[in-house]
């Protein structure tokens, strides 16, 4: 099985530097990098478009807090 690191693609982004200001805060707010923000927004954003199905493991752990 692959690792989810063996699919990891690297590019090159410019962003401004007040964006990248507020990306930083709010990566630190939440106990990531400022990579890992990115990834996490990205995912967040295919997933919310339908784009990018939720994991199977998020889906077998909802509707299990009773």
């Amino acid at each position: 099985m692959a690792t989810k690191e063996s699919n990891t693609r690297n590019f090159v982004l410019r962003i401004d530097g007040e964006t990248m200001d507020a990306l930083e805060k709010w990566a630190a707010d939440e106990f990531r990098s400022t990579n890992g923000q990115l990834q996490w927004i990205i995912a967040e954003a295919l997933r919310r478009s339908g784009r990018k199905p939720r994991a199977k493991k998020a889906k077998e752990g909802q509707g299990n807090e009773d």
